[in-house]
C-alpha cells in the first residue's frame, strides 16, 4: 500500500530526472552493456517470472478476460527467451545519440550539424502485454532516457517481475536502477499524475492499448503524447492478385496471431476477384475463423455471417474476420478511409501502377504490398524492438524505435565569426 500517492509518483519524477541526466552523459557502450546484462538477468528470472505471470492468468480467468487478452498476457519460456533475444537486438542496434543527421557549411564559413539527444523522461503507459516492459526499457535505455513505466492491473505481478530483473541488470551494469522505474500500484490515480507531468519531469507520454486508455491520455495529459492507437486494419485484394498468394498472405495477416495489433481486421475483395471468396473463406473457416461479411459476401459464402456497421468499426483482437466487396481500388480507398484507424493497410496485386497508386493514396503510418499485416512490427523491420505504432502525424509515425525517441540539437562551429 502506498499511503501518500501524490507524493510517491513526486518522488519517482525527481529521480527519473537525475537519472535521465546521468544517461545523458553516459557512454553509449556503457547503455549497450546495460541491456545485455538485463537479458542475462531476464534469463535467470525466467522461474520466478513464469511463477509470477501464472498468477495474473488465473486473475484474468477469473475475471473472464477474453481468450486474446489472455494470450496476450500469457507468458511461457519461449516467450520469456523472446524478450531476452529482442533486448540483446536492440543493444546490437547502432548508438543514436550523437549521431548527425546533417552537416553543412554556410558561405560565412559557420559549419552546422544537426545532431541527436535523448528526450529526457518518458512515461509509458500501456496494458495487457508483458513483453512491453522489456521492450520500453531497453529503448528507452539505448536512446538514453530514463522511464516511468505503468503497466496495466491484468499484468501487474509478470511486470514487476521483470522490472526486477531489468533494474538487476542496470546494477549489475553500474547504472542507477533509477533509469527505468515502475509504478507498483494499480491506483488510476496514479495516471493521473503522470499525465500532469510530475512536476515537470516528464517530458513525452506514450499509451499503449485500447481506446479508452489512449482517449483519456489524449484528452487529459499536459505533457506531449505519442499515441499508439488500434489497429482497424485492412487488406485489400486487387482483381488481378495471384490466388495462391492472396489466400496465404490473408490467413497470416488474420490468424497467425490474432491478438496483436497488425492483425488484419478487414478484407476488402474487388468485386471483380469474388469467385475467389469460397477460396478465401475455406481458409479461414479451416483455421477457426468466424467471418462477417456484406450481403454481396454472404451471398456468395453461405458460412458467412451478416456484419454490422459497428464490426467495421472494430478491432476484434479475435478470430473474426470481416469482409466487404467494393467495386474497384477507389472503393477499397473510400472504406478505409471511412473505417480505417491510419495503422497499417495492405494490397495484394500483381499490377505495379495499382499498388503505388494504394500505397501513395492511403494515409496510414504503414502502408504494404503483397505482405501480410503481421509485419507491423518494429522487431521486423530492424528496430530491434518498438515502444508502440504511433499512427498520428508528427514527431515520430509507425513502429518507434530507440532512433525515433530522439530529439535533436544544432552544433555551430565557427572560426570566429560576428553577425554584421
Amino acid at each position: 500500500m502506498i499511503d501518500n500517492l501524490e507524493k510517491y509518483m513526486t518522488d519517482l519524477g525527481a529521480k527519473a530526472r537525475t537519472a535521465a541526466n546521468t544517461l545523458r552523459l553516459a557512454s553509449g557502450e556503457a547503455r549497450t552493456n546495460a541491456i545485455l546484462a538485463m537479458a542475462v538477468q531476464v534469463r535467470k528470472a525466467a522461474t520466478e517470472i513464469l511463477s509470477n505471470n501464472a498468477k495474473d492468468m488465473a486473475a484474468g480467468a477469473d475475471k473472464g478476460l477474453t481468450p486474446a487478452m489472455l494470450d496476450r498476457l500469457k507468458l511461457s519460456d519461449e516467450r520469456i527467451e523472446d524478450i531476452a533475444t529482442g533486448l540483446e537486438a536492440v543493444a546490437a542496434l547502432p548508438d543514436p545519440i550523437g549521431a548527425e543527421d546533417e552537416r553543412w557549411t554556410r558561405p560565412n564559413g559557420l559549419t552546422i550539424a544537426k545532431v541527436r539527444t535523448p528526450l529526457g523522461v518518458i512515461g509509458m503507459i500501456y496494458e495487457s502485454r508483458p513483453n512491453v516492459t522489456a521492450d520500453a526499457a531497453s529503448l528507452c535505455i539505448k536512446s538514453a532516457n530514463a522511464c516511468i513505466l505503468r503497466g496495466g492491473s491484468e499484468a501487474l505481478h509478470s511486470n514487476i517481475a521483470i522490472h526486477k530483473a531489468i533494474t538487476r541488470g542496470l546494477t549489475v551494469a553500474g547504472l542507477p536502477e533509477t533509469c527505468v522505474q515502475y509504478v507498483g500500484t494499480t491506483s488510476r490515480d496514479a495516471v493521473g499524475h503522470m499525465l500532469a507531468g510530475l512536476d515537470g519531469n516528464i517530458d513525452l507520454i506514450i499509451p499503449r492499448g485500447g481506446k479508452g486508455l489512449v482517449g483519456r491520455v489524449q484528452q487529459d495529459a499536459r505533457v506531449p503524447v505519442l499515441a499508439h492507437l488500434e489497429g482497424r486494419n485492412h487488406t485489400y485484394i486487387h482483381a488481378d492478385a495471384d490466388p495462391d498468394m492472396a489466400r496465404d498472405v490473408l490467413v497470416n495477416a488474420k490468424m497467425r496471431r490474432t491478438g496483436i495489433c497488425g492483425s488484419t481486421e478487414t478484407l476488402l475483395l474487388d468485386i471483380a476477384a469474388l469467385d475467389l471468396l469460397p477460396i478465401l473463406a475455406n481458409a479461414l473457416l479451416e483455421t477457426g475463423c468466424e467471418l462477417r461479411g456484406d450481403a454481396q459476401a454472404c451471398a456468395k459464402v453461405g458460412t458467412i455471417n451478416p456484419a454490422s456497421e459497428a464490426d467495421f468499426m472494430t478491432e476484434h483482437l479475435d478470430a473474426i474476420l470481416n469482409i466487404k466487396i467494393v467495386d474497384g481500388l477507389d472503393a477499397a480507398l473510400a472504406h478505409i478511409d471511412q473505417y480505417g484507424s491510419n495503422h497499417t493497410d495492405a494490397i495484394i496485386a500483381q499490377d505495379e501502377a495499382v499498388a503505388q497508386e494504394f500505397l501513395a493514396k492511403v494515409d496510414s503510418a504503414i502502408v504494404m504490398h503483397n505482405a501480410s499485416t503481421q509485419y507491423a512490427d518494429g522487431g521486423e523491420f530492424g528496430f530491434g524492438a518498438e515502444i508502440g505504432i504511433a499512427t498520428g502525424r508528427l514527431h515520430a509515425r509507425g513502429p518507434v524505435g530507440a532512433q525515433h525517441l530522439t530529439s535533436y540539437k544544432y552544433q555551430v562551429l565557427g572560426t570566429g565569426q560576428t553577425r554584421p
